[in-house]
Order: C-alpha cells, then sequence, then structure tokens
C-alpha cells in the first residue's frame, strides 16, 4: 500500500470531527485528488469522505449508547445540523430509537426449530432487525436483550417471518426482499447490499466480493462486514468463501455455515 494513503488516513483520524476536504487532505499528503480518492478507497473500500462520516456516524452512536440527547450526539460529532446527519441514515435504526440500546424501541421476536438448529428472529415496524442461529432459544433472547437492552422486548408469534425463514431454507423461496431495520457503516452496507445479490447455490470469495464494492485491497473488511451482519440469511454472509476454497468464519459455526451452503446447492 502507498505510503501516502496511510498519511491520509492518519490525518483524517487526527481531525475526526472536522470536515477534511479532498484538496486539502491531497495537499498535505503530497498526492493529487484523483489518485488520492482513487487508492484510497481501494484500500479502506470508502472514499476519503464517507470513511469521515463512517468516524462521525461511530461518535454519533457512543453518545446515544451513553445517554447524551441526540442534537448533543450530532453536534459533538462534527455535523452543523441534526438536519445534515439525517441526510445520510447510515445508523439504519432512527437515531432516537438507537439512543442507549434502542430506548422506547418496540421489537418483536420469536424463535422456532428448523434444519440448522434453533433461529431467532426480532423486527421493528420497519423490518427485520436481527437473525440469530444457535442451539437455545433462552441464549439466542440473552444475546439479542444485551443488544438492545432498553428497547421494549415482545415475544409473540411471528407466521409470515417463520414461514419466510423455513421456506428459505427449504429452497423454497428468497429473502432478498424482505425489509430489514440494520445499522452499518458506509462499508458494511455495502457489502450487505453485495451479498444479497448473490444467487442461491452460488458463493463469491471475500476477494471477489471486494472487487465489486469497488475495493480490491479490502478483502479483510469484507471479512469484518460479513461478521458484523445482524442479520443471518437474510443478508446471506454464509455464500462468502475464501479464495483457496476455504469456508472461511462464520458467526454462527462453521459447521452450520457447511452444512447451509450444503443445503442451498443441493436444491438449485
Amino acid at each position: 500500500m502507498d505510503g501516502y494513503i496511510h498519511r491520509a488516513k492518519a490525518y483524517l483520524d487526527a481531525r475526526r470531527g472536522e470536515r477534511v476536504t479532498l484538496g486539502e487532505l491531497a495537499s498535505a499528503v503530497g498526492a493529487s485528488p484523483f489518485h488520492l480518492q482513487r487508492r484510497f478507497k481501494e484500500a479502506f473500500g470508502v472514499s476519503p469522505r464517507d470513511y469521515q462520516d463512517a468516524h462521525r456516524v461511530e461518535s454519533v452512536k457512543s453518545s446515544l449508547q451513553n445517554g447524551s440527547r441526540v442534537a448533543d450526539a450530532v453536534f459533538d460529532a462534527g455535523y452543523g445540523s441534526v438536519s445534515r446527519f439525517y441526510e445520510k441514515p447510515t445508523l439504519g435504526m432512527n437515531a432516537r430509537d438507537y439512543r442507549a440500546k434502542g430506548k422506547g424501541q418496540r421489537i418483536s421476536y420469536c424463535s422456532f426449530p428448523s434444519p440448522l438448529g434453533t433461529v431467532l428472529v426480532a423486527a421493528t415496524d420497519k423490518g427485520v432487525c436481527s437473525v440469530k442461529l444457535g442451539s437455545h432459544a433462552d441464549g439466542l433472547a440473552r444475546l439479542l436483550v444485551e443488544e438492545f437492552s432498553e428497547a421494549e422486548m415482545t415475544e409473540r408469534p411471528m407466521p409470515d417471518v417463520k414461514r419466510a425463514i423455513l421456506e428459505f431454507i427449504r429452497g423454497e423461496a428468497s429473502l432478498a426482499k424482505v425489509p430489514v431495520d440494520i445499522r452499518g457503516t458506509v462499508f458494511q452496507r455495502r457489502v450487505w447490499e453485495e451479498l444479497r445479490r448473490i444467487p442461491r447455490g452460488e458463493t463469491r470469495t471475500y476477494a471477489d466480493i471486494a472487487k465489486a464494492v469497488g475495493a480490491p485491497a479490502a478483502v479483510r473488511a469484507v471479512g469484518s462486514a460479513c461478521g458484523a451482519n445482524p442479520v443471518a440469511l437474510v443478508v446471506p454472509c454464509h455464500r462468502a468463501v475464501r479464495t483457496d476454497g476455504g469456508l472461511g468464519g462464520y458467526a454462527w459455526g462453521i459447521s452450520r455455515k457447511k452444512r447451509l451452503l450444503a443445503l442451498e446447492k443441493k436444491k438449485s
């Protein structure tokens, strides 16, 4: 990786909360704006501007989790106004709902057995916000409560979602159009969107996905985005594999990933 790319990243990191223009950044590291923009995106998966935006959003999220008012969190992160923050809804869930881990948000969830073990699905009124796989419903529910500890949780039957998930596992339906209410960085969202484009029965390497999102050097970052996926199956991160043919990682267990890919290949 070019040395000036590292210097550019360090320059931005030292000025979090400020708006650094591409021209200023290029001048600071001694590179042309065009080449800096292209090389930065190849290395980190996002443009310098999106990199700054992602850190500002993370700052807002941290402040909200610590109980700050929305306006205070937004201004402290360097946004000129609350409306500027909402121009790029990278939190997914509304900032006021995300504040203090979902305080004031209503989340419904259910769990049920499947060929992959126990599935837990949670949703807001806007879409699915969590899908977890495991062996025990109680353990998955605890993970959900930790994630949204201040939300109003209601366990109830969700027959439509349950049917869609089971039909997907059996190879009878797609989850590509299921609405989601999830949060992530700019880069994570691009990776998740690309994963949803992979046809059933097929896989893509982490390198393939990195190229598809315009960041061929960000292979490890793609793997991290897959690991951060909050909605298993709906965003099919199990379809991402290593270049050498290995399965790579999976948050819900390699054996479950292997089983899932085998089911998809058989039904495709």
